[in-house]
């Protein structure tokens, strides 16, 4: 597994440093007020948006580094002028980094990790390697959970890597508005932790692998079990978006992409409940034939 480059990372190779921020946005934007990304002579971390208008801040912040100039500002229209269609305006404010900067930059960045919402994977089968392979990339802490070694030592993502004997401490332990998708290599199991997750009553998003029939099988469990627990939440099957393709790699773009639309468009703790369009097969596909749930194991 190789652990992905930080900002800290990045600022200790280079000695001179431009901090590009926007500092003002009027009208549509490609990103929000306080975005920053850091330029130097070869080299860039982060990104304000893309387009010519990052075009325009690279380029003049390396002028910076060039003639020495320490701060500037730029006002930038997002229009045809540049060939860009955002229609709105920018503040672009540009400045040399001091250690002070750096340290509250990376202080930022710090506090910026510690505040992403946590993914709890429940389960290292191939749909559950597959997703922490995509959610590495996205803004969450990912955890893979399993309680078999053999199978989380397949996984080569920069994630968390949990062998937990008991997840549903991890459950129970999780923060607020945690995700937890669960798909392990027990249906028995897969019942107690998303009963688990479901009870919390704060979660993000409770997602259990399976079919309609596993889903109605799971609401009468929790209505003898768990004192008529409600199941209106939970997302079963998970990434239940249309597409019949059986692959390992395609389910988990799907259940990731489910994950992070919950976790970034709603507040987790006033979520509405959803209903799913389900395959009509009524059961998610996976490889071989076989549903997803027992491909994932």
């Amino acid at each position: 597994m190789h652990r992905r480059a930080t900002l800290q990372d990045f600022l200790s190779s280079h000695k001179h440093v431009v901090q590009v921020r926007l500092s003002r946005v009027r009208g549509s934007s490609p990103r929000e007020v306080g975005t920053c990304m850091y330029v130097a002579a070869e080299g860039l971390w982060g990104t304000i948006g893309g387009g010519q208008l990052e075009y325009i801040a690279i380029d003049h912040a390396r002028r910076m580094l060039q003639t020495h100039v320490i701060s500037d500002t730029l006002d930038v229209p997002l229009g045809p002028e540049i060939g860009q269609c955002c229609g709105g305006r920018v503040e672009v404010t540009l400045s040399q980094m001091r250690q002070a900067d750096r340290d509250s930059a990376l202080a930022e960045e710090q506090a910026a990790q510690a505040a992403l919402p946590h993914v709890y994977v429940m389960g290292a089968g191939h749909v559950g390697r597959a997703l922490a392979d995509l959610f590495q990339h996205l803004p969450v802490r990912c955890i893979l959970i399993d309680q078999r070694a053999e199978e989380l030592a397949l996984c080569n993502a920069d994630v968390e890597i949990r062998q937990s004997a008991i997840p549903e401490i991890d459950i129970a332990t999780a923060p607020a508005g945690s995700a937890f998708v669960v798909l392990t290599h027990d249906h028995a199991l897969d019942f107690l932790l998303a009963s688990a997750a479901l009870q919390r009553g704060d979660a993000g998003y409770v997602g259990l692998i399976g079919s309609a029939t596993k889903r109605e099988k799971f609401r009468r469990w929790c209505r003898d079990h768990c004192d008529g627990l409600a199941t209106d939440r939970l997302i079963c099957p998970i990434g239940a978006s249309g597409s019949r393709d059986k692959r390992p790699s395609v389910i988990a773009a799907f259940v990731a992409a489910e994950v992070i639309a919950d976790l970034t468009y709603e507040p987790a703790a006033s979520a509405p409940s959803r209903s799913i369009d389900l395959p009509k097969s009524g059961s998610q596909p996976d490889a071989g034939g076989d549903t997803a749930e027992e491909i994932s194991r």
